[in-house]
């Protein structure tokens, strides 16, 4: 055995025994009776009849293209179906330009790596995407200019702040710019960022206008807003931030991203973001598919489907909240418990999500059991979550039900009793 061999299948071994090893897992069959509340579909775009047939009518097109672009966009790649999409979504964001990536993670690395300049300072919520800490990481800021704020704490982002003014004279006169990265809903908490608070934070604190506010969109985009134009258009902010992502992997169900920030910034990305420009463009299919799901969004088809979600949201906390006794061993986030508390409802914004994680020591076997019971849920264990913060997470769509929310809440309870069976077994 190589030694490369023994080191690789060490690690593995160390990992499985942690129960911490990842796997591609089949994904259910189409013909599966189990209900999904895991995949990232939220408004249920995915199994949408209309926008098949709007795909469908767009491929059948005699004039449609379908293979490539066969190259980068800066080579062969920069078609007219790309540039039209991209003041399309400028447009429909309230964006001053926009940028096409490949993904996601794509975008937020890209930016990231490239954007802040090596005298620059970068803070960031301590639960931003692994993309982002990745273009963190490849940029020329260097470690110690780098700084983590606890999760949407707003007075720890603005003494964080103060002590960079305090410590960096550049700073303090506008020399040198501050990037904040944030998220509008967190993934794995479904907990929204209190973005409002944070642009007239930075707006008070940075008074020289040299603090970069760069928002991931990622799960919020057709969730929140007008036509699901995401939280930072909800808020009206979209001019006060200084680059946006949305993705359009989740709630579009397609693939691929966009970056929407000044054309200056537009121009600079083109010219130093990796990603872009050492990758093959996104395929015709995939900005067709985005262009059609972007008309189910200008159509107004994005929020029957996501009240709906709000709306089992709400169901869901209200039964957890009933069915979880403060001795079991699952529990909702602090952010659920007190909103199952709250009577108070929001008639601008929805504090809901389409995300509530269960948290629990045990979150393959309780997956495994509600699975038994027809609920597709999937556990989230460390690293992706810290340790003892590991849990279940719930994604909830517009497809799913009352009766199958009731249904995975009585899941939970058999599982409760089960627990509190087999501890007074053991007394």
């Amino acid at each position: 055995m190589s030694a490369l061999t023994q080191r690789l299948r060490a690690t593995l071994d160390s990992r499985a025994a942690r129960q911490m090893l990842r796997a591609l897992d089949p994904a259910p069959p189409a013909s599966t009776t189990l209900v999904d509340f895991s995949s990232n579909d939220y408004i249920s775009f995915g199994q949408s009849p209309k926008l098949r047939r709007k795909l469908a009518d767009e491929v059948g097109a005699p004039t449609t293209p379908l293979y490539g672009p066969p190259s980068s966009r800066l080579l062969d790649g920069n078609s007219p179906l790309h540039a039209s999409l991209e003041h399309r979504l400028a447009a429909f964001f309230h964006g001053p330009s926009a940028l096409l990536f490949n993904s996601g993670f794509d975008a937020n690395a890209g930016l990231w790596a490239c954007l802040p300049g090596p005298d620059d300072w970068i803070v960031y919520d301590e639960l931003v995407h692994a993309s982002i800490h990745d273009g963190m990481r490849a940029s020329r800021v260097p470690k110690e200019r780098r700084r983590a704020f606890k999760h949407n704490s707003l007075q720890v982002l603005e003494s964080t702040l103060q002590s960079i003014i305090e410590q960096d004279d550049g700073v303090r006169v506008g020399e040198k710019s501050v990037w904040i990265g944030v998220e509008t809903l967190y993934s794995m908490d479904g907990d929204l960022a209190p973005l409002r608070e944070m642009v007239e934070l930075v707006e008070r604190v940075l008074l020289a206008g040299n603090g970069h506010l760069i928002v991931d969109e990622a799960h919020s985009t057709g969730l929140y807003g007008p036509s699901g134009r995401g939280l930072t258009c909800a808020l009206g902010l979209a001019s006060r931030v200084t680059a946006r992502v949305h993705t359009f992997g989740k709630a579009m169900a397609c693939s691929g991203a966009v970056v929407l920030a000044s054309p200056l910034i537009r121009d600079y990305l083109i010219n130093y973001a990796r990603p872009l420009i050492y990758s093959t463009a996104m395929t015709y299919m995939s900005a067709l598919a985005i262009r059609k799901s972007l008309e189910m969004l200008e159509e107004g088809e994005s929020e029957p489907p996501a009240a709906h979600v709000h709306s089992l949201a709400s169901l869901l906390i209200s039964r957890l909240s009933s069915i979880l006794p403060p001795s079991s061993s699952i529990s909702l986030p602090p952010h659920l418990a007190s909103l199952a508390r709250s009577s108070s409802k929001s008639t601008m914004l929805p504090l809901t999500s389409s995300i509530l994680p269960l948290l629990t020591p045990s979150p393959r076997p309780l997956a495994t059991f509600l699975r038994e019971r027809g609920f597709l849920v999937r556990p989230i264990t460390y690293p992706t979550v810290p340790r003892g913060e590991e849990r279940v997470r719930v994604c909830l769509h517009a497809g799913n039900t009352e009766e199958e929310v009731e249904g995975l809440c009585e899941g939970v309870r058999a599982w409760v009793e089960r627990e509190q069976t087999e501890s007074r077994a053991k007394l």
